[in-house]
């Protein structure tokens, strides 16, 4: 019998996106869900994270990972249900993150799931603040930002999935932290719910002198998720010694080219360390990130937000938002309900 599990609903790539993704770069189909393997894993999912990588992944250039094939499913990372499996670690009624698709349903090896522990926070934190994002802010501030108490860091995408954990570990630290974000709304959730110290409006014009006067002292660590306007204008007042993290350049996923960027001859008299993060490099900040995040989450002292949209269809619209801005924290599509 091919198709022991019923029928299962996968968004693939059709075309790849000129510009912002749209929806019909995109096409459902329905197939069988496949039979198991040995030590394999059905999953039925839950939540599906959106992230900015994806619009690489749509795109045919170079790049940390190889593109998504036209044809090919649309990768995301999932938390779901176990429905079956062939490998004693999972059960069914278990609750799994790491799963990789845009469908209702995955089949997955074992050993790339992580059985969820539904007292740690909700389920979509998995997928944010005890996930990838928040592990990225984790290995970035440990490996590469490094910040010490009384240094200035700016944070921009502030009220990111990132941005948002980055920002709280550097206020933890004990820094001065400025966040950069788009619209009055989000600076005032930086600045009221995630204590930054100051959030600049990047939507405004006078960012360099806005910058200028959040940061009297300079900036010794920049946690860079943006790029364009935004780095230009930090670029200009860092510190001797600063640090870069250089974490995503949304504002520039979207070009055929990327644009030329600013002149980096300052970090050589600056003595600046500008590296590039991807979080699958240290494959074990996982494990250490959400051991040590899951009390703070439960706690309510780590904070984090989600914006979520219902509907595997809606997944490619909010790849669209995300790239925009247009989301508020950490974007999630809710393909299927939650378990009790």
């Amino acid at each position: 019998m091919s198709d022991p599990y019923g029928m299962r609903r996968s968004l693939v790539l059709r075309r790849r996106p000129d510009g912002e993704p749209r929806r019909d770069d995109f096409a459902m189909v329905d197939e069988p869900i496949p039979a198991l393997g040995e030590g394999q894993v059905l999953t039925r999912t839950i939540f599906l994270s959106i992230d900015p990588y994806m619009r690489g992944r749509v795109a045919d250039r170079p790049s940390y990972a190889p593109p998504v094939a036209i044809g090919g499913v649309m990768t995301g990372e999932t938390v779901g249900e176990v429905l079956a499996s062939s490998d004693p670690s999972f059960v069914p009624g278990d609750i799994a993150v790491g799963a990789r698709g845009w469908q209702s349903h995955i089949v997955s090896n074992a050993a790339a799931l992580v059985k969820v522990d539904r007292r740690a926070g909700p389920l979509g934190a998995w997928l944010g603040v005890l996930g990838m994002p928040g592990t990225t802010a984790y290995s970035a501030m440990l490996d590469i930002g490094q910040p010490k108490t009384g240094e200035t860091v700016v944070v921009s995408a502030a009220s990111g999935a990132v941005g948002s954990v980055a920002g709280q570990l550097a206020k933890r630290a004990g820094c001065r932290v400025v966040g950069v974000a788009g619209g009055p709304d989000k600076c005032l959730w930086v600045q009221e719910t995630l204590g930054f110290d100051d959030c600049v409006d990047h939507r405004l014009s006078g960012l360099v002198e806005a910058l200028r006067e959040a940061c009297p002292n300079g900036i010794d660590v920049y946690f860079e998720n943006v790029g364009g306007a935004v780095q230009e204008a930090v670029f200009r007042q860092l510190n001797a010694h600063a640090r870069v993290v250089m974490c995503g350049m949304v504002s520039q996923y979207n070009k055929a080219e990327f644009p030329p960027g600013p002149n980096l001859g300052f970090v050589v008299g600056k003595r600046v360390r500008i590296e590039g993060l991807i979080v699958s490099d240290k494959p074990e900040r996982f494990a250490e990130w959400r051991a040590l995040a899951a009390p703070w989450v439960r706690d309510g002292s780590l904070r984090h937000r989600e914006t979520i949209v219902d509907g595997l269809e809606s997944a490619p619209e909010a790849l669209r938002e995300v790239l925009r801005g247009g989301n508020f924290g950490k974007m999630l599509v809710r393909v299927g309900k939650e378990t009790a």
